[in-house]
């Protein structure tokens, strides 16, 4: 397919973006918008929205394109997925609208202590930090790939341009502009996906309900795995308890997708958000699979070779913008593009809204809304941009897709340390030994890390998936009430 084409589509993409920032920004460009919409968000668009800032670039090419090993095994993470949004909508969203909170951070310094706050505040932008910047530069790789390599345009320009325009389109209004891109983006999304179905049932002269009777039928359609539960990382216990709690910990304690619900003026709206945005997300990871199956069908019946492809993850772009026709490669880029910028854009909003809240104290000033905390919320948010490029730069740098998974996984570790001193704090009356729980939440990563690496794997038959996290949350919650005074905390019984 024509870079030119490609380019030209891109243009006007961000073209539109750049004009929902305009005219939703026009008006305000407070702290109070940029850090909760004014509290005022509509919870049908906020579910819509959530969506795409859900599924990732990197969900919409790598799980079609995991089917080939995993069948629809995946699909049993999502289950338990759907299990952990009800534990947010029903135990963690009344916690947060109780106390007001804009950064949910802040209820770690008001049940835990000061160090547990800047504990937790800390392991969000960390962890966010990698993670969007990981998702990014998968995605620039294939930008890079086909588009900007024809004119050979460096890299590093590639990714400046992405940041440059996502500052661009939130810098005033945040995330009541967030709001309106996102559902603007998912709408992109799953076109994008019902679509790319209809492309492939064409390519293989089939009818879309034929398309899905031929992947029902196939070998790819097994879903649930009960065999081999210590050796097996896709048994089914392991990936609904896994989803459950990853779920929880990345979606319930991050400030990205929390910060949307908190933009909601009850706790009603904000619970029927997260109850539609369960159903959606279900669905729309089928239609994902179904991608998937299709793609390897019609490598088989079409004779592809894909054995040259350096990781499946790449099956998806080879397909869609070398072997279907340009309408289908542009649908294909309307796609990534909306699951990569939907993600980018929310996880810089909270990244800003984190730092600014929960290290520059803005919501303790007495004008949250001056000019000057404006101005200075401003060079957070240009200043995270920079981080993340440098992070995308280091990754690039790196070249190897072996480390880059390495750190992105380690990344996922910091989760269960945020997960152990929610689960702490929500479950127990306790206090902590405040002045330990940052040392805490290095030991307990580490540990897990090295008695995988050196002892379970090598001497053992049993193979960590994503229970991990419960793992590394268990010990982090063993070690609070080892070092706990023994005394239970002030205002305890408040949360």
């Amino acid at each position: 397919m024509s870079p030119l084409i490609l380019l030209a589509f891109l243009f006007v993409y961000f073209g539109m973006l750049l004009s929902v920032s305009y005219f939703t920004s026009r008006n305000t460009s407070d702290n109070s918008t940029f850090f909760v919409a004014n509290r005022n968000s509509k919870w049908y668009m906020v579910a819509f929205g959530m969506i795409g800032t859900a599924l990732s670039g990197v969900t919409f090419i790598s799980v079609p394109g995991a089917v080939g090993t995993s069948n629809f095994s995946y699909f049993q993470f999502v289950l338990g997925n759907a299990l952990g949004f009800l534990v947010i909508a029903y135990v963690l969203l009344p916690l947060y609208y109780r106390m007001n909170l804009t950064s949910i951070y802040t209820y770690l310094e008001e049940r835990l202590g000061h160090k547990s706050y800047k504990t937790g505040a800390m392991i969000f932008l960390v962890s966010r930090t990698i993670g969007s910047a990981f998702r990014l530069y998968l995605v620039a790789i294939i930008l890079q790939k086909f588009i900007f390599d024809a004119w050979s345009v460096p890299f590093g320009v590639t990714v400046a341009g992405c940041l440059i325009l996502i500052w661009l389109y939130t810098n005033k209004g945040g995330l009541k502009t967030i709001i309106i891109t996102d559902t603007l983006q998912t709408f992109c999304l799953l076109l994008a996906v019902l679509l790319s179905i209809y492309f492939m049932a064409d390519g293989l002269g089939l009818t879309v309900l034929q398309a899905f009777e031929r992947v029902k039928d196939s070998s790819y359609a097994q879903i649930f795995v009960w065999e081999d539960f210590l050796g097996n990382k896709s048994h089914f216990w392991k990936h609904v308890i896994g989803g459950a709690f990853v779920t929880i910990a990345m979606t319930g304690l991050d400030q990205d997708l929390m910060q949307k619900n908190l933009s909601m003026r009850t706790i009603g709206e904000a619970q029927k958000n997260m109850l539609t945005f369960t159903s959606v997300f279900v669905v729309i990871n089928l239609f994902f699979l179904a991608v998937g199956a299709l793609l390897y069908i019609y490598v088989g019946d079409k004779g592809i070779d894909i054995s040259m492809l350096r990781t499946p993850d790449y099956l998806y772009p080879e397909i869609a913008l070398n072997s279907l026709s340009v309408a289908a490669g542009i649908v294909f880029m309307m796609g990534l593009t909306a699951a990569t910028f939907a993600t980018t854009d929310s996880a810089l909003t909270a990244l800003t809204t984190s730092y600014c809240v929960d290290f520059l104290n803005f919501n303790k000033k007495e004008n949250p809304n001056d000019p000057a905390l404006v101005r200075q919320r401003n060079v957070v948010h240009f200043v995270f941009s920079v981080v993340m490029l440098i992070v995308i730069l280091l990754f690039r740098l790196i070249n190897d897709d072996s480390v880059v998974t390495a750190i992105f996984t380690a990344a996922s570790y910091t989760y269960g340390p945020l997960l152990g001193l929610f689960a702490f704090g929500i479950l127990t009356r306790y206090a902590v030994n405040d002045k330990l729980v940052p040392y805490f939440c290095l030991i307990s990563p580490t540990i897990w890390f090295v008695l995988n690496t050196y002892y379970i794997i090598p001497h053992t038959s049993y193979r960590i998936g994503f229970e991990l996290i419960v793992y590394n949350a268990l010990t982090i919650i063993l070690m609070l009430f080892a070092t706990s005074p023994g005394r239970l905390a002030k205002g305890a019984h408040k949360f």
